[in-house]
C-alpha cells in the first residue's frame, strides 16, 4: 500500500532478542544508578527494598501477562491506547493516551538530560560553558544543553535512517550494561563483608511498611518493559512469544536493580560509620564518592571497576533514548492514524518509520533541557501516576475481555492488575499515607496541570474534529476531574504542612541561638518535633476526608447522570418505535404514506438545492382487488396486495418501496436501479 508516496505499513524487522532487548533497554536508565541506589535505599534499606523490588516484579509480571494476552487480540501500535479504545471506547482511549505520551516523554528526558551529569562525574565541567542562569535551584549551562539536543537529536536520526541498525545497537549494548553490572556485583560478593550492609531495613519505620512502599512506586521501576505493545506491527515472531519476552525482562531488570543496590552498601568511605551516613550525605560529596556503586566497584577491582560501570551506564542511557523515541513514535502514529493527533504524523517514510512523529519528538525534546534537572525530576515523579493509571486499564481491559470469553487466567490477573494499581494510586496520590516517602510537592501541582490540559486538549478535540467517536463517556470526565481535585488536594495539603514545619523549625532554630546562647532544651525540640509530625498526621487526615467527599458527590453525580441517561434512553426508543410504526404499513410491511411524504420532501428540497442525483419513480397499482375482496372476501384481497408488494420488492431490490393506497405503490429509483 502506498500513501503520499511512501508505504503506508510497518516492516516486520524486530526480532525475539531485538524486543527483549528494548523491553530490558526502556526499562532500566539513568534511574538505576541513581534512585535505587540513594532514594530506595535511603526509604527501606537494602533488604527492604530488595523484597519491595521482588514484589513489584511479581505483580509486574501480572501486569506483562495482561500486556500478551491484550497484543493478541489486538497487535495493532499503539499499546494501551488500542487496547482501552476497542474494549471501553475512544474516551478512554484518550485517557491512556494522555498519559503515555506524558510517561514516554518524561524517561526519555530524564535519560537525555542525564548525560552532563554523566559527563560531570566522569570527565569534568568541560560542558559547562557559554550562557549560563539558575532555574529551580538548579545551574543550566548551554553546553549541557547542546550535549543533551545533540544525543537526541542522534538517536531520532538513528531510530528513522536505520532502525535495523539501531536494533542492532540496543541488543549489543542490552548484553553490555547486564554482563557489565552482573560482573562488579559478583564480584563484590567474593570480597565484600555482608555485616556493612546493616541496617537491612531502617529502624525507626515499619518494615512491612517500608517493603510495601517500595513496591507500590515499582511501577515506576519497571516503566517501559510494555514499549514493544507499541511495535507489535513490527515483529518478525508470533505474538505467543511475547509473555516470555516480558517475564525474562522483568526478571532480569530487578536482578540489576538489587544488585546495583547491593552494591552499592557493601562497602563505604571510612569516614562514614554505615551506609545509611554515607548514601544520606551524597549530596554533599563529588567525584565518584557521589556514585556508591561505582565507588563499590573502585575497591573492589580497582580503576577498571569504574570503566566496566561506566560503559553500562552510557549502554543504560542510548537503549534508554532509542526505547523511549521508537515507543513515543508509534504511539503518536496510532493517535494520528485515529485523528487524535494531526494526520500528518501517520505517515511512513521509505524506511517505513513515522519520520515526522519522531521529527516532533526531537523538537519538543530540544526545548526541555532549558527547564534544567530539577523540574524534570517533578516531571518524572508523575510518570509513576501515569504508570499506574496505564497498567490499571490494561489490566481491567483484559478483565472485560477475559470474562466475556472465560479465559480463567486472564480473569484472575485482570482483576489483581487493576486491584493494585488503583492501591497504588491511592498510596501515591495521598501524601504520607504509608511510612514511605511521596513524591515532591511541585510534582503533585504538575499532575494536577496536565490533567488539566487533558480537559483542555479533549475539548478542543470534540469542537474541531466533530468526531462522534468521542464524547460519548462521562467517566472520562469525571476521572480526569478527579485526579485533577485529589492531586490540587495533596499539593495543597503538602504545602500547607510544609509551610507550618518550615515555620516551626525556624521559630525553634531562633530560640536555639539567641546571641549565641542555647534558649531551648532537648525536651523542648522533642515537643516540636512531635508537633510537627501532628501537623502532617492532621493534613493527611484532612486531604482523605476532603478526597473522600469528593468522590462521593462524584459517584453521586454518575448515578444521577445514569438514571437520566437511561430515561432518555427508553424515551428515544419509544420514539423510534413510534416512527417505525408510522413509517411502515402494517399490513406489507413496506414504507407507509407518511414515509413517502418525508420522502417526497427530502428530494424536493434536493431538487431546489440542485443536489438531486439522477431518480425516477415507478407508480404501480394492483388489478382487480375490488373484484377480490367481493367475490373471495377481505382476508384474499389482502393476501393479494402482500403477494403484489413481494414482487414489487423483489423487483426493486435496492430502492425503497410505499404503499401509498389500498392497491397504490410507489418505488423510488437511484443508482443501479
Amino acid at each position: 500500500m502506498i500513501e503520499n508516496g511512501y508505504k503506508a505499513s510497518f516492516e516486520k524487522h524486530i526480532s525475539p532478542i531485538g524486543a527483549w532487548a528494548l523491553a530490558i533497554g526502556t526499562t532500566i536508565g539513568w534511574g538505576s544508578f541513581v534512585v535505587t541506589g540513594n532514594a530506595y535505599l535511603l526509604q527501606a534499606g537494602p533488604l527492604g527494598s530488595s523484597l519491595g523490588i521482588l514484589f513489584g516484579m511479581a505483580i509486574m509480571i501480572m501486569i506483562g501477562r495482561n500486556y500478551h494476552y491484550m497484543m493478541n487480540i489486538y497487535p495493532d501500535s499503539g499499546g494501551a491506547y488500542t487496547y482501552a479504545k476497542k474494549i471501553f471506547g475512544y474516551d478512554y482511549g484518550f485517557l491512556i493516551a494522555w498519559f503515555l505520551v506524558l510517561v514516554y516523554a518524561a524517561v526519555l528526558w530524564a535519560n537525555a538530560t542525564s548525560l552532563p551529569l554523566f559527563a560531570k562525574f566522569f570527565i569534568g565541567d568541560i560542558f559547562k560553558f557559554g550562557f549560563h542562569y539558575r532555574m529551580f535551584g538548579y545551574d543550566i549551562f548551554f553546553g549541557e544543553i547542546l550535549l543533551t539536543a545533540v544525543a537526541i537529536s542522534l538517536a531520532g536520526l538513528l531510530c528513522i535512517k536505520c532502525k535495523k541498525i539501531s536494533q542492532l545497537l540496543v541488543i549489543v549494548m542490552a548484553i553490555v550494561f547486564t554482563v557489565a553490572i552482573s560482573v562488579c556485583f559478583i564480584r563484590s560478593v567474593h570480597l565484600s563483608d555482608l555485616g556493612r550492609m546493616t541496617p537491612y531495613v531502617l529502624p525507626d519505620k515499619s518494615a512491612i511498611g517500608q517493603v510495601i512502599h517500595i513496591a507500590s512506586i515499582s511501577s515506576w521501576a519497571f516503566i517501559g518493559f510494555e514499549s514493544i505493545s507499541h511495535s507489535s506491527e513490527e515483529f518478525k515472531f508470533e505474538q505467543k512469544k511475547v509473555f516470555t519476552i516480558f517475564t525474562v525482562a522483568i526478571v532480569m531488570a530487578t536482578a540489576l536493580y538489587i544488585f546495583v543496590m547491593l552494591l552499592s552498601v557493601t562497602v563505604y568511605p571510612p569516614q562514614y560509620n554505615s551506609w545509611f551516613e554515607y548514601i544520606s550525605d551524597l549530596n554533599n560529596l563529588e567525584g565518584i564518592e557521589a556514585l556508591p556503586a561505582f565507588y563499590a566497584a573502585e575497591h573492589y577491582m580497582g580503576r577498571v571497576g569504574p570503566y566496566i560501570l561506566m560503559s553500562a551506564l552510557f549502554s543504560l542511557i542510548a537503549t534508554s533514548l532509542i526505547g523511549n523515541i521508537v515507543a513515543l513514535s508509534r504511539l503518536l502514529y496510532a493517535l494520528a492514524k485515529d485523528n487524535v493527533m494531526p494526520k500528518r504524523l501517520a505517515v511512513l517514510n521509505k524506511n517505513r518509520t513515522p519520520y515526522r512523529a519522531i521529527l516532533l519528538i526531537m523538537a519538543v525534546s530540544a526545548l526541555i533541557p532549558f527547564l534544567g534537572r530539577s523540574a524534570i525530576g517533578w516531571i518524572v515523579d508523575v510518570t509513576t501516576i501515569g504508570a499506574t493509571i496505564i497498567y490499571g486499564f490494561v489490566s481491567a481491559s483484559a478483565f472485560k475481555h477475559a470474562r466475556i470469553h472465560n479465559d480463567k487466567i486472564e480473569i484472575f490477573t485482570g482483576v489483581a492488575g487493576a486491584l493494585f494499581m488503583t492501591i497504588f494510586m491511592a498510596m501515591l496520590l495521598i501524601p504520607n499515607l504509608t511510612s514511605g516517602g511521596n513524591m515532591a510537592m511541585e510534582s503533585y501541582f504538575l499532575f494536577a496541570v496536565w490533567s488539566l490540559f487533558g480537559f483542555v486538549y479533549f475539548r478542543a478535540l470534540l469542537v474541531k474534529k466533530k468526531d462522534l467517536r468521542f464524547g460519548k463517556s462521562l467517566v472520562v470526565w469525571v476521572v480526569l476531574l478527579l485526579l485533577i481535585l485529589i492531586s490540587s488536594m495533596s499539593w495543597l495539603g503538602y504545602s500547607l504542612r510544609q509551610t507550618a514545619s518550615d515555620a516551626i523549625n525556624n521559630i525553634a532554630g531562633y530560640y536555639s541561638n539567641i546571641n549565641g546562647v542555647q534558649r531551648i532544651s532537648q525536651e523542648d525540640m522533642g515537643i516540636i518535633s512531635s508537633e510537627i509530625r501532628a501537623i502532617n498526621v492532621s493534613g493527611t487526615e484532612s486531604i482523605i476526608v476532603v478526597m473522600a467527599l469528593c468522590a462521593f458527590s462524584l459517584c453521586i453525580m454518575m448515578s444521577n447522570y445514569s438514571v437520566m441517561a437511561k430515561r432518555e434512553l427508553e424515551k428515544d426508543r419509544e420514539l423510534d418505535f413510534a416512527r417505525s410504526v408510522a413509517n411502515t404499513d402494517s399490513l406489507t410491511g413496506v414504507k407507509s404514506k407518511h414515509a413517502y411524504g418525508i420522502e417526497e420532501s427530502k428530494m424536493d428540497a434536493d431538487i431546489t438545492d440542485e443536489s438531486v442525483k439522477d431518480f425516477a419513480v415507478v407508480v404501480l397499482d394492483v388489478n382487480g382487488l375490488k373484484q377480490i375482496n367481493d367475490t373471495l372476501g377481505h382476508k384474499a384481497g389482502d393476501e393479494y396486495i402482500c403477494s403484489a408488494a413481494k414482487i414489487v420488492c423483489e423487483t426493486y431490490k435496492h430502492s425503497p418501496v410505499f404503499r401509498i393506497g389500498g392497491d397504490e405503490f410507489v418505488a423510488v429509483l437511484q443508482g443501479r436501479d
